[in-house]
């Protein structure tokens, strides 16, 4: 079997790190691992399949020779190495927001559209999280009919702000428990025993950057131009694992059962009817696996070709890094 000499990007952040995990937990087919940080952390190492693999400095000199580099960088830094990434020869499968809405760049979700991942240039990004779990729910529905509206509200855990924002729950939960005063720094209110409904940057239609990925990114997944979707995103006291209520309306009527057995039969997807006694997944119960959990499908009462249901999903693994490591199966696949 070949075997590849793979770079990830941000090797020591949470979803660089989850990102190693994954592609020893699939078994890829890794001839060398490059782990790339910045020049802080470059020299120390990592662990790789129960060996030590030193930490290089990101750069032209590390990107050399690599089959596919793994991006898990905010958005400014993976536009400063796309060029060079590019230039070695590599795939950049890219979890930032930095390309997502280019035309020349793939957004794939290998179960959704993973036929798109080859019309790449060089480089393939991976969507936002959320964008990623609702899609995953919805796509088997979308093969009987297409889906025309959506209305969502999705529940995401901190783990969506990175390692600080999951430090900064903790913190705050025992600052709660002893009675001692609440610090916050990556949240802009605090967010143990509260909700914030408001995730990202406000646009000019009043609606945040976050909200409107649902959109835009989820029309280029699902090959549905003119979809239209509400959303309002809303950051909960949840370590990990993001939730989403949605309701779709499609163009003709897809029935409840239908809706069923098309979530059951669809991959990626976990249809909940009776887990534990009820009829719904909960963040804990998706939490450190890959499977978009989907459970509570009903008759929307407002439409009468609409459905509802509620879908929970690991925001680091499904929502970033296996999603990424599953569009590079994909691509070596073939």
């Amino acid at each position: 079997m070949k075997s590849y000499k793979v770079g990830i990007l941000g090797a020591t952040g949470a979803v660089g790190q989850e990102m190693r995990k994954v592609l020893e937990e699939y078994n890829v087919p890794v001839s060398e691992l490059v782990p790339m940080a910045s020049a802080r952390s470059a020299g120390s190492t990592i662990q790789f399949h129960g060996k030590d693999v030193v930490i290089q400095e990101a750069g032209p000199a590390a990107f050399a020779g690599c089959d596919f580099i793994l991006g898990a960088v905010e958005a400014e830094q993976s536009r400063q190495y796309r060029d060079d990434i590019v230039a070695s020869g590599a795939v950049y499968i890219d979890n930032s927001s930095a390309f997502r809405l280019d035309p020349e760049v793939p957004l794939v979700v290998p179960e959704i559209n993973g036929e798109d991942a080859f019309l790449n240039k060089g480089v393939i990004s991976n969507p936002n999280c959320s964008t990623i779990i609702t899609m995953m729910a919805v796509a088997g529905i979308a093969k009987i009919s297409p889906i025309k509206t959506a209305v969502a509200c999705t529940y995401q855990a901190v783990s969506g702000a990175g390692v600080n924002g999951m430090r900064e729950l903790q913190n705050q939960m025992e600052a709660i428990s002893k009675g001692e005063p609440i610090e916050r720094k990556v949240f802009p209110a605090q967010i143990a025993a509260n909700v914030i409904p408001f995730i990202g940057s406000m646009k000019d239609n009043l609606y945040t950057d976050e909200e409107m990925k649902m959109q835009n990114e989820g029309r280029r997944i699902l090959h549905n131009p003119d979809l239209k979707v509400n959303c309002t995103c809303v950051r909960v006291p949840v370590m990990r694992s993001h939730s989403i209520a949605v309701t779709i309306v499609t163009e003709r009527k897809v029935s409840i059962e239908e809706a069923k057995e098309a979530v059951r039969n669809y991959p990626g997807c976990k249809l909940i009817e009776d887990y534990e006694g009820r009829c719904y997944p909960t963040p804990l119960d998706t939490t450190n696996q890959d499977l978009v959990w989907v459970g509570r499908i009903r008759d929307d009462l407002c439409n009468e070709n609409g459905l509802t249901l509620w879908c929970c999903g690991d925001q680091v693994r499904k929502g970033a890094a296996a999603n990424a490591v599953q569009i590079l199966q994909t691509l070596i696949k073939e």
